[in-house]
């Protein structure tokens, strides 16, 4: 196994060129690197459907939008058919941008503008590999869902319940929904009444869980308190261990609180939810009293759960991924790559409805002295908090992130210069009102914040807006930093309204 695994490693990865000049052609081997074979086909000699049907499939195709425009339907159809490979859609810098949207829609993982350079093929390629190790382990989950499935075909009843609740289980990535549809499916076998749930999730290097606890429809609160305190013996019983905190969502937000059932009006019944060998939710069914299932109904159900944790599990993780490549893992906030995306999203719009739109670029002054005094530990605790502050302050339609080190962007749709300026004095002034204890010592720190907005006027590009915060940033930090100034207007004291 070992020398198979060498040997693959050292073969080129296959890559489809479909129509390419020479100039694109050159431009693409520059950028992927030496690690990579493209088999270019001339435009008079595309791949029918024996040769998208060929055992060694290509891990990424590159197709220009004039070469993709010109195939009948029947031919794209093909083409969205081969699953395993990433394709790519190459517009000229004369060709009307495509909107995100239309390039999904046409089955591409992304579109990229020539002149194709190093940076945007690399950025490319990474996205590529994202997407493909991202769902892997989805696409592994469901293999074994589909495999028990087969092994279960014998019993005719059995199966139909069984492709029920892998039918509901598997049609969506959100823990609700499968909750949702777990209540449903399960019901065809036991009365339930209600179903609740719960998963923990430890800290890193730390025997302390954070629960999160999904209750089958909003109830009175003295109802609700007793769900939760049966639910959490139920967790720290089955492994969740000591508990740092935890979030309380409702599956089924319509259900009204009269039809709400506390724990002793029925048969209440608690199942652990696995992955592996590991235990990392539970189950709360409220059943009908007094009824029982027969020794193969018990054993059907209990692999019905197994299912429903598996696709739980599948749902957790694909959560946690995606968490991970949108979010900043220090601050928790949102990263650079994230806010680009936000930010062309928000100019279009601005664009088409013509709405105000601003930016506050967030710098922390003498930051650097602080990793320099106190060690890059303290730092982290200091982003750490400004990452708490903004995510506090904003609403859920505006979005923070960090943009780098210690600098941070918020963008704030329907916003005017106005009221981002006193958004940003806000967050100014409580960063200003932090203390910071580490170490056994205190300190403080301040933050300089340029203000840029759009009230009417187009920008002429996307990075326009940036480039005006940038320049507010500037002039703050330039004039001895701690306060916000607005882009376009002189500096004036922090104390007084920027705005007169």
């Amino acid at each position: 196994m070992p020398r198979q695994a060498i040997k693959r490693g050292r073969r080129p990865e296959l890559m489809w060129g479909l129509g390419l000049d020479d100039m694109l052609m050159q431009q693409i081997e520059e950028g992927v690197g030496p690690g990579f074979h493209i088999r270019n086909f001339p435009t008079d000699s595309l791949p029918l459907g024996k040769d998208l049907s060929h055992a060694e499939k290509p891990s990424a195709a590159w197709i220009p939008w004039s070469v993709w425009n010109g195939f009948p339907e029947h031919r794209k159809a093909e083409y969205r058919d081969q699953d395993s490979t990433q394709r790519i859609l190459i517009q000229s810098g004369e060709e009307k941008p495509l909107e995100m949207d239309q390039v999904l829609a046409e089955g591409f993982l992304t579109v990229i503008r020539t002149p194709l350079t190093r940076p945007k093929i690399q950025d490319v390629m990474f996205r590529a590999k994202e997407v493909t190790s991202m769902y892997s382990d989805i696409y592994r989950m469901t293999e074994e869902i589909l495999l028990e499935r087969e092994l279960l075909a014998r019993k005719t009843d059995q199966l139909m319940f069984l492709n029920k609740v892998l039918a509901s289980a598997t049609e969506s990535l959100d823990a609700s929904t499968i909750l949702t549809n777990a209540k449903d499916t399960l019901s065809l076998v036991l009365p339930i009444k209600m179903l609740h749930a719960a998963f923990w999730n430890h800290q890193q290097e730390s025997e302390v869980a954070d629960v999160e606890i999904f209750l089958n429809g909003k109830m009175p609160p003295e109802t609700e308190s007793i769900w939760v305190e049966n639910i959490m013996a139920s967790a720290n019983f089955m492994g969740s261990g000591p508990v740092n905190g935890f979030n309380i969502l409702h599956t089924d937000s319509a259900r009204r609180p009269e039809y709400s059932l506390a724990p002793d009006e029925g048969k209440l019944v608690t199942m652990p939810l696995t992955a592996g060998h590991e235990t990392f939710g539970c189950l709360a069914l409220l059943c009908e009293p007094g009824y029982r299932l027969g020794k193969d109904q018990v054993e059907t159900f209990r692999s019905a759960v197994n299912h429903i944790g598996l696709a739980l599990r599948n749902a957790l993780t694909f959560k946690e991924v995606k968490l991970r490549a949108d979010r900043d893992g220090l601050t928790r906030v949102y990263n650079r790559h994230s806010f680009e995306e936000r930010l062309i999203y928000e100019i279009k719009r601005r664009r088409r409805y013509n709405h105000d739109l601003s930016l506050l670029m967030v710098d922390l002054d003498h930051f650097k002295q602080v990793n320099d005094t106190y060690g890059h530990k303290a730092g982290d605790m200091v982003l750490q908090k400004i990452g708490e502050i903004l995510t506090t302050t904003f609403r859920t339609t505006d979005l923070a992130a960090r943009y780098g080190g210690e600098e941070f962007v918020v963008l704030l749709p329907h916003t005017t210069e106005e009221a981002a300026w006193k958004l940003a004095e806000r967050v100014r002034s409580t960063i200003e009102d932090c203390n910071f204890h580490f170490d056994n010592q205190d300190f403080t720190i301040t933050a300089s914040i340029g203000v840029a907005s759009v009230e009417g006027g187009a920008l002429t590009t996307n990075d326009d807006l940036i480039i005006k915060a940038d320049k507010a940033l500037y002039q703050a930090k330039n004039n001895g930093r701690n306060m916000v100034v607005v882009s376009g207007q002189k500096p004036i004291n922090r104390n007084r309204s920027a705005m007169q």
